[in-house]
């Protein structure tokens, strides 16, 4: 449909002092954030957790036998109520670490999510066309909006042609008719025909709208209640994650359930039930809760989601630095597994920056008709403000038409006042031109641009003048140059449109244009990334042909071994059959002519075969393919429709940046394995020597003050340390790994059950050593004394000393093992590029001076005692035979 526009006056909008004044009568164009939730309800969520609560009911059972040995029995020691406060104090501890790193992440994501309002529009101000972002728009401003944008504001309609609108996010109406004419006002519309809201888009068309309402005023902020991004989206690494936390809860139960049976089957056998001693069998069989729930809190990977949300908030922030804004978290490790690239041509393989580099005219044309196909029958605008370098305002191809004229010295706005719109066909994808009707001299002409094939179609051209403009055609298009076509006629009262085709075949040609959009320069090697990285790239664009393979051959995409099996024009495409495809789509590199349709056809025909895809697009039909894809990637200066559909915004709108996101996504899921390597190794260890004490009846080596600082070290500072390690080149020489792999690869399980299994024995072997042999300084040890008492299976005590080493020499094996996760799958030293790795270096100093204060200064509450120097060096030189044994073991492997 059209409508009969006003004419294109530079005098509307506001002045300057008129914004300033409208901002302060009606605000400002930003949604009020919804309430957050208190600081203190948040905090206090983390004592909903099942484990703190089991925590929580164990330290009032300790604290009710404290008080009754205290007051009742009479022991007048202070050291009974510690034990309890260390728990609470542990307690408070980790839900506080969770707390602050819950806020540091929710901060992050707020600061990373505000998309929406840093959307440039075009605004006359000051008789100026300007781009002015969302947020700063007020009442009174007068906007221009075309196809694929989103309306920033309500307000009324000035003018338009074609438009139609999705009302979807108000109204749930996907295609609603605008206009400007009374006589097509439909009373029955939920919003005025000539009424446009924030929060809506535009199909079709263009139009010119006065802002009347701005924020919390529109109809979306009467409704808005804080849209944020989602993500809860489950991704197979999410999957992966739920089944293995869900698995190790499972063995854990079993393991304290194992503890609690064995310890009433010792005190039994011992006679303990005979005792009428009640409050001695309560007091026994807590401390046995005790431990067991302790295991629970160590084996239960609360470090898991954690890792993965430290990991995400990390890749997320790093990743803006290398122009990939993520606007939804699970896209960061689903580019880490993508298969398939399908990306667009312009402004991503190449640098958008188009230039009018060829022309050729048919002879004797007036080049009034050349400039008025350019400047009247277009929706580009310049802007002028840098009249030396006058910048381009929409469709980059209509804008280096605008260029063209300027450097001639022709003013295009002014040709759009002298020749006002009768009325506009818009271009779409499936017509391929775009046709204005004009007034020239009191008569009607006609005006279309587009497809020089398709443009010529409606032409009468002799068959040497056609030849001759087949071959000028193709010789811009083997030099990768987009080519334009023009036509004109009179209409001596024929009608020029009919449903929104063109119904006059009598046009005179014009001539074509070749417009050039180079390549950008690091494209090539990102592409080689991505192949080294088994990552197909297939290039799905609108162009010919001819200029799809010459960007292909200069990317590196396209070589002499490729055959016609190798592309596919769109037409082609839609006619196969998803069967005939299925065999072919693995082959296809490049799909030119593509329809909008055909991109989202593409990435299901892939999907179904496996794959998974990421997709770029910066249109309004690019859409469907963005939506349909695992990933979707839409361009810095797309529209908001291809924004809302994606998952990452490509702020340079550069391939490179894409083969960067893919880096840290496999970078993402690699520090997560090595995290969870870390935990697991540790957890084997700790819940076995604990089960072997616990059937035993040893007294546990470690308290359950100790077992905490030990599960902080796990889960909150190891996945600080794992999930902020950089990304390496390396993952991309690797191949994308399968949905189906499980977390834990086959390498992984042999290293958790190998190493846990040897710093069981390991373990075992001094707490079995410490309960037999009477060691005041480790100077005293003696390989021969543990080879006498390692099987000696008799009740024995430990010493102040002896407790306070086996803590010190547990949590340094977790330390040094530290650094071999560090190293997993890195090819690499555990020592190399620490220079790179601060946080890691940070955290483990955190460890060890943790470490050091505790057992200095910890006394009876962690049952530690201060250790001497020797005592430190033995034990750290010892446990780091971990790392060296490691490296060893990497040095051979490699």
């Amino acid at each position: 449909m059209s409508t009969t526009p006003a004419s294109h006056s530079s005098n509307l909008g506001l002045t300057s002092a008129e914004v300033a004044k409208s901002r302060q009568k009606y605000g400002s164009n930003e949604l009020t954030p919804p309430k957050k939730e208190s600081l203190w309800k948040k905090f206090l969520e983390k004592f909903e957790d099942p484990i703190i609560i089991i925590l929580l009911v164990a330290m009032f059972l300790s604290l009710g036998v404290s008080c009754y040995e205290y007051f009742v029995i009479g022991e007048r020691s202070l050291a009974l109520f510690l034990e309890p406060a260390g728990v609470l104090l542990a307690v408070l501890l980790a839900t506080g670490v969770a707390f602050y790193f819950e806020l540091q992440s929710e901060k992050e994501f707020e600061i990373l999510n505000q998309v929406n309002e840093d959307i440039l529009y075009k605004v006359y101000r000051d008789g100026q066309i300007s781009q002015i972002l969302k947020k700063e728009l007020v009442v009174g401003d007068v906007v221009l909006l075309e196809t694929g944008e989103e309306v920033p504001a309500d307000g009324t309609l000035i003018e338009c042609i074609s438009l139609q609108m999705d009302e979807s996010s108000l109204t749930g109406e996907p295609h609603i008719e605008k206009s400007t004419n009374p006589e097509e006002f439909d009373s029955e519309a939920t919003y005025p025909t000539n009424y446009i809201c924030r929060g809506t888009s535009v199909l079709d068309g263009h139009c010119l709208f006065r802002i009347d309402k701005v924020g919390d005023a529109t109809e979306y902020g009467r409704v808005y209640e804080g849209a944020q991004m989602d993500n809860s989206v489950k991704t197979p690494l999410n999957n992966q994650l739920d089944g293995l936390a869900d698995l190790i809860t499972k063995v854990s139960y079993a393991i304290a359930i194992l503890i609690l049976v064995g310890s009433a089957i010792i005190y039994a056998m011992q006679g303990g039930f005979s005792n009428a001693d009640w409050a001695h069998t309560l007091s026994y069989f807590l401390q046995k809760v005790m431990i067991a729930v302790t295991v629970i809190v160590v084996a239960v990977p609360e470090g898991l989601p954690m890792s993965v949300t430290l990991s995400l908030a990390y890749s997320m922030r790093s990743m803006m630095k290398t122009n990939n804004l993520v606007r939804r978290m699970h896209a960061c490790e689903t580019m880490g597994a993508a298969t398939v690239i399908c990306t667009d041509k312009t402004g991503t393989l190449t640098q958008n920056r188009m230039t009018v580099t060829g022309t050729s005219f048919v002879e004797g044309i007036f080049p009034q008709l050349v400039h008025l196909s350019m400047a009247v029958n277009s929706t580009a605008h310049l802007d002028q403000h840098d009249s030396e370098h006058p910048s381009v305002l929409g469709n980059p191809t209509e804008g280096a038409l605008l260029l063209w004229l300027h450097q001639q010295g022709v003013d295009y706005k002014e040709l759009r006042q002298d020749y006002p719109l009768v009325s506009q066909l818009p271009f779409s994808t499936e017509r391929k031109y775009m046709a204005s009707v004009i007034q020239i001299d009191g008569v009607d002409h006609l005006l279309i641009k587009g497809a020089p094939e398709i443009v010529m179609q409606h032409c009468s051209l002799s068959t040497a003048t056609r030849s001759y403009y087949e071959d000028q055609l193709l010789s811009y298009q083997s030099r990768a140059m987009r080519t334009i076509g023009f036509a004109y006629a009179p209409l001596n009262g024929a009608t020029p449109f009919v449903d929104n085709k063109l119904s006059v075949d009598t046009l005179t040609f014009i001539g074509v244009v070749g417009i050039s959009d180079p390549i950008r320069p690091e494209v090539p090697a990102a592409i080689q990334s991505c192949t080294d990285a088994g990552i197909q790239v297939k290039i799905v664009t609108g162009d010919t042909s001819g200029t799809a393979k010459e960007i292909g051959r200069q990317i590196g995409l396209w070589d002499d071994s490729c055959t016609e099996r190798n592309i596919i024009a769109g037409a082609e495409f839609a006619q196969m059959s998803d069967e005939e495809l299925a065999s072919r789509v693995q082959d296809v590199r490049i799909v030119s002519r593509a329809r909008p349709m055909d991109k989202e056809r593409l990435v299901r025909l892939l999907q179904e075969q496996g794959e998974v895809v990421a997709v770029t697009g910066d249109g309004t039909n690019d859409a469907p393919a963005l939506n349909r894809a695992h990933v979707g990637l839409s361009m810095g200066d797309g529209t908001s429709v291809a924004k809302e559909a994606s998952d990452i915004t490509i702020l340079d709108n550069s391939f490179a940046s894409i083969s960067k996101a893919v880096m840290w996504g496999r970078s993402l899921y690699l520090n997560i394995q090595r995290f969870i390597l870390f935990q697991m190794t540790i957890n084997v260890a700790a819940c076995i020597i604990v089960l072997i004490g616990a059937f035993l009846d040893t007294e546990s080596p470690l308290t359950v003050t100790q077992m905490l600082w030990v599960n902080l070290i796990m889960d909150t500072f190891a996945a600080l340390a794992l999930a902020s390690l950089p990304p390496s080149t390396r993952v991309m020489k690797s191949k994308p790994r399968k949905q189906t792999d499980n977390i834990i690869s086959p390498a992984m399980a042999k290293r958790i059950f190998g190493l846990g299994s040897f710093f069981v024995v390991l373990l075992f072997a001094v707490m079995q050593y410490f309960k037999h042999a009477e060691v005041t300084t480790l100077t005293e040890f003696s390989f021969a004394e543990l080879g006498r008492h390692f099987f000696d299976f008799n009740q024995g005590a430990f010493s102040g000393y002896e407790l306070t080493v086996f803590f010190c020499f547990f949590v340094f094996l977790q330390f040094w093992n530290m650094f071999n996760a560090k190293a997993f799958h890195s090819g690499k030293s555990a020592l190399a590029d620490l220079k790179h790795c601060r946080n890691f270096l940070f955290i483990a100093s955190v460890i060890v001076i943790g470490q050091v204060v505790i057992t200095t200064f910890g006394g009876e509450m962690f049952r530690v005692v201060p250790l001497d120097l020797v005592s430190w060096a033995i034990i750290v030189l010892s446990t780091s035979l971990v790392l060296w044994c490691g490296e060893i073991f990497r040095r051979c492997k490699a």
